[in-house]
This record gives C-alpha cells, structure tokens and sequence, in this order.
C-alpha cells in the first residue's frame, strides 16, 4: 500500500459560456491543459475518473458511459474508467476516487477530469436541471412552501414603501438559491450575519477573480455595487449568487514510488495529506463539520494550521457558512470574521483565492477540480497578482445536492506543499 500520494500536474480551462463547444471539445481542452502540465505522455495513466452532472440532460441526451465517450475521442481508452455524478461535489470527488485507488494499491498514475456545460440558452430549462440534485418529490414541495413565503415577504414589503412587489426575472432561479436564502435568514436571525457582510463576500471575491484569467468574471465589484444588484431570495442579490456557466480542469495523481521514478516532476508535486467523502443526513447534524474533522483527524492537521483555502461558495452565505464549519472561526462569527479582511488575500486565511463559484464560475462537475487547480497553483507560488504569501497546506471544501438541512455530499481535501 502507497503510504503516500500526490498531486503532479494540474490543467484548468476558462470557465465561460461555450453554446458552440461540446462537452468533448471542453474534456479535450483540459487534457491538453493537464497534458501541458504533466510533460508526459497519457500512456502512464493507469485509470480515469470522470466527472459530469448533467449531459444526459442536454439535447445530446448522453446519461451513460459519459467518461468513456468523452476520454476516448481523445484516444484515451481501454483503461478503466469510472464514471462520477455526485451533485456539485463530483469534481472532488473524482479525485477523492483516483487516491482511493493508488492509496490501495491498485494503480501507481490516475487522471481525475471534470467537465460540464450548464448554460442553456433555455433558461427556465436550465434552472430546473438544479433540482436533480435534491430528493425531487420533497424538494418540489418545499420550494412551493418558500416561494408563498418569499411573496408574501415582498408584498408586505411593497405595502409598507407604496410601490409594487418585485416580479422574478423570467426562467426563475435554482432551487438552492431558495435554500440558500432560508439559510441566511436563519443565521440573521440567530447570530446577527448583515446582508453587508454577505456583500463583503462577493466582493472580495470578484476582486480575487479580477486577477484570475481563468475565472468566468475578471472584473471587480464594491461591497454598495453588490448590495444594489437585484434581489434573487432576500437576503441574496445576484452578485451573491454563482453565475451559470461552462468549464472543464483535471487533475493526475500518483503513488509515491511513482514519483521516485520521476524526480524532475518532484518540485512541483502536491502531497496529499487528507482526502475525505461523506454523505449527508436527515438529521440536524452539519455534515461540513464531520468532513473537516475527519480531514483534520487524517492529515493530523487542524483549521489554524491552513494556509489558504477554497470553499464551496454557490453563495455568499456558503462561504460564511462553510469557514465557521471548517473551523477557521467560530459559529456565528463567519460574518464579522469575513468583514474584518481575515479572509482576503493579505489575511488571517485566504479564501477562495481563485474568485471561488461566486465568480471563478460553477460548471458543476468541473467546480471541484477547479478548487484543486487554485490550490495547487498557490502551493506551487505560481498564483501571479493573487498570490499567497508562501503557503504550506491548503484545504478544499466541495458540498454538492441536499438532503435534509445540509449537503448531500461533501469532499474535503487537505494539501501539503513539499
């Protein structure tokens, strides 16, 4: 059994809108981007993990063997390769698949790839496609209830000021932009979060992508510019919100007696100390909380020992809400820990350093790849403007779908620069 294993190259396209490019065009464009970074020939790739959500849901209607259509029109074929649909948290959890394997032995050289496209020009289609990453039936019920509620909400609130009720942009909104909401609500009412400090998320963050060239949004936002964007679900505006797009990263993983056989790759090699998937839960407990402990526990690491980190931001209270489950603050103080500067590039620890989903972009099967590319660039110093100063461990948070109050599946990953 490999004692350890690491992280040898990375690759990452632009996340965008790509209507003209198919989910092949983008899983090509990531290899030639990990390929760049390997310096090596695919034919060391032992076996494959593929990671999609939503292709059998497009006009291709492609539900099965979406890894082996995909690598094999770029003549990667007759390895295994293990197809992963596991919500927003598919990416990583490729990953967290491809150390599985060398962990145990089975192979010494893995490829993890993620690559989706989510924008529709169809935006009511788009948005309903969300929902698959729910139990459907309760879920439909559910967002009936927080619809009335939200209504009800916004003509007490057009009462009160004489105008009319704010109408909802046409197509709607994803259904976890609701629950999302509900959230915010709950930790306003209970700790005190401002929707200020929701904007001083967003608005690091897009400040943070402004200097990412593979981010979806390059340009920057003002705390007041993200407070008067309009409203999606009180208290989230759009800015506060992940964009829809499209993208594709990957990631090659490998034993370490494979790098001993490969020393001029060893200075850029990422070990990693920690790699965790759990599922959620009907019951009240908060699965971000069991997966960073059982990270921690693994890596025999703890939250003040991260350097820098990316967390599953597909809004802005997820990000407050994942730092205080990760422990870099306590609960209830993810807003004015974020509103202290604690958490931008300079600070206490970096967050989503990368722009994260609310502006780097969520094509979602790829999001988590995406998360490992920044966090690999950062421990290798090659992060440019946005750099880190001299980081040593990052972590890396990917939730993905919901059951009960919280996450369907989560992987969190902690990595060590060496």
């Amino acid at each position: 059994m490999s004692e350890k294993v690491y992280i040898v190259s990375v690759g990452m396209i632009k996340f965008g809108k790509y209507l003209d490019k198919s989910i092949k065009d983008l899983t090509g464009e990531a290899l030639q981007s990990v390929k760049n970074d390997f310096g090596r020939e695919f034919s060391e790739i032992e076996a494959a993990w593929f990671s999609n959500t939503g292709w059998g849901m497009s006009e291709d209607f492609q539900h099965c063997i979406r890894g082996q259509v995909a690598l094999s029109a770029h003549g990667i074929e007759k390895i295994p390769i293990n197809n992963v649909e596991n919500a927003c948290a598919s990416g990583s959890n490729a990953v967290h698949g491809a150390w599985t394997a060398i962990k145990a032995g089975l192979y010494d050289c893995t490829l993890a790839i993620g690559a989706e496209k989510v924008y529709h020009e169809d935006r009511k289609k788009m948005m309903e496609g969300f929902i698959a990453g729910t139990d459907v039936v309760k879920t439909r019920k559910l967002i009936e209830q927080l619809k009335k509620m939200e209504r009800k909400r916004k003509e007490k609130l057009a009462k009160k000021q004489g105008t009319e009720a704010i109408k909802e942009k046409k197509g709607g909104h994803s259904a976890f932009m609701d629950l999302y909401a509900l959230g915010a609500r709950n930790h306003m009412k209970r700790y005190g979060l401002t929707q200020r400090q929701l904007a001083v998320v967003s608005a690091k963050n897009h400040t943070n992508s402004s200097m990412n060239p593979l981010a979806q949004y390059t340009f920057p936002l003002t705390v007041e510019q993200v407070l008067e964007d309009y409203e999606v679900a009180y208290p989230l505006t759009r800015s506060m919100c992940a964009p829809v797009g499209d993208g594709a990263a990957a990631a090659i993983i490998c034993s370490e007696d494979w790098l001993k056989h490969h020393p001029e790759l060893k200075d850029r090699a990422i070990l990693i100390r920690a790699s965790v998937l759990r599922s959620g839960s009907w019951t009240s407990d908060d699965i971000a909380k069991r997966a960073s402990m059982a990270a921690y526990k693994m890596s025999g690491l703890g939250p003040k020992d991260i350097s820098v980190a990316e967390v599953h931001d597909a809004t802005a209270f997820g990000e407050i809400h994942q730092i205080e489950q990760m422990g870099f603050c306590p609960i209830g103080q993810g807003g004015p820990f974020t509103e202290s500067g604690a958490t931008a590039l300079d600070g206490e620890i970096p967050v989503n350093t990368s722009g994260g989903l609310l502006s780097r972009g969520h094509p979602i099967g790829a999001s988590g790849l995406a998360q490992i590319y920044e966090l690999v660039t950062q421990l290798r110093g090659e992060a440019g403007d946005r750099q880190v100063k001299n980081p040593k461990l990052a972590l890396a948070e990917n939730g993905g779908g919901n059951i009960g109050p919280g996450e369907a599946a989560m992987c969190v990953h902690i990595f060590e620069k060496i």
